[in-house]
């Protein structure tokens, strides 16, 4: 469902408001082999993070690439042909073979690869339907939809499909702690908020209790934390309207902060205070900081970057300067590259890819060490 922030950049315009050591399996040196991807030069301003960039999808729309955990796969979702609505793949670095993971029924969104590799999560309606389900009414202006997601777990290859999390209503956004917890956004409560199953799959437990919509969370590298995206009217008109779109199914993600919560839910803490839209944080790999998208420079326009702010949210510097969107970052676990989706090549308005930047060593020294 993140992945709508994408399809509505442009009706955002048109709205008045809106070094690590490598690890076991990767190839030597940490340099992957990248056959056959189209090479890029970074844009100006991002040199000072990026090597070179390379181009991983030129088809259809993709978005949300997470690494596997030795770091030589990505699992994504995209809508390409035969598909109509988003379906999971993986595609291997090295030799950039790409196959589906998810069964090709309903829309399927959000995946991530379990510890170990040898399986991998994803979200998907295929239980409610084998078509993909209709898209939101945007007469009431920009608004996501909130489909019948349950969580569902299968090999890398897509067999032994099996679900992991049923539950009425939304249940997506789910990502994986190197101990193998999981945290996720459900309605199943009646309103959406982050919740961790432990690694035992048996114990589930709500992190987050104010009202608005909690989402798009990710574990900091020592487990310690979990760092999301959140969006909590304030009580009066703002928040009527929060609940009356949720009663129909729909979320409105126009403003959202960037904040930080331990994962028993003590210690909520506010890193980005802009009044813009901030999403897809991710935390750097040694844990100090965090990067997410914003369009914080325009806040009331479609221009969405990277940037990466120290968790207090001071400190904060851009590290994509493409004039469009980029979003959806991701740090490789050996701190040598960076994934995240743009549509700097577009070859359809609106069109995005996954691209894969490898990063400076100034650009470690910051992050990784």
């Amino acid at each position: 469902m993140r992945r709508w922030v994408i399809r509505g950049l442009a009706l955002l315009g048109v709205l008045t408001v809106l070094v690590g050591c490598p690890r076991p399996g990767a190839p030597p040196g940490g340099h992957l082999q990248t056959p056959g991807f189209r090479a890029l030069a970074p844009l100006p301003g991002e040199e000072p993070y990026f090597e070179e960039l390379r181009e991983l999808t030129d088809v259809g729309e993709n978005a949300e690439g997470y690494f596997s955990w030795d770091d030589t796969r990505l699992i994504f979702q995209s809508t390409r042909p035969p598909y109509a609505c988003d379906q999971i793949f993986i595609l291997d670095l090295r030799t950039g073979r790409l196959r589906r993971v998810s069964p090709g029924l309903g829309r399927t969104t959000c995946g991530y690869f379990l510890p170990g590799d040898a399986e991998v999560l994803f979200s998907s309606t295929h239980h409610v339907s084998p078509e993909c389900p209709p898209r939101p009414d945007l007469s009431r202006g920009y608004v996501w939809a909130l489909y019948d997601y349950d969580i569902y777990v299968a090999r890398p290859d897509g067999s032994g499909l099996r679900p992991l999390f049923q539950a009425p209503g939304y249940q997506a956004e789910a990502t994986v702690a190197r101990d193998g917890r999981i945290v996720f956004t459900s309605d199943h409560e009646g309103d959406l908020e982050l919740y961790v199953m432990e690694a035992d799959r048996r114990t589930v437990r709500r992190v987050t209790h104010t009202p608005g919509y909690d989402g798009g969370a990710f574990f900091s590298p020592d487990g310690q934390w979990i760092v999301f995206r959140g969006h909590h009217p304030e009580e009066g008109p703002e928040r009527d309207e929060y609940f009356s779109l949720l009663r129909d199914r729909l979320v409105r993600p126009i403003r959202m902060e960037i904040f930080v919560v331990r994962p028993d839910g003590r210690d909520m803490r506010q890193v980005t205070h802009n009044g813009g839209a901030n999403f897809a944080p991710y935390f750097t790999p040694n844990g100090r900081f965090v990067i997410y998208a914003s369009n914080m420079h325009e806040p009331r326009g479609r221009d969405f970057d990277l940037y990466v702010s120290e968790l207090t949210g001071r400190a904060t510097v851009r590290v994509t300067y493409f004039r469009g969107f980029d979003g959806f970052p991701m740090f490789s676990h050996d701190c040598r590259y960076l994934v995240f989706a743009s549509n700097r090549t577009e070859r359809s308005p609106g069109q995005t890819n996954l691209f894969l930047a490898r990063l400076t060593a100034w650009a470690r020294q910051q992050w990784c060490r």
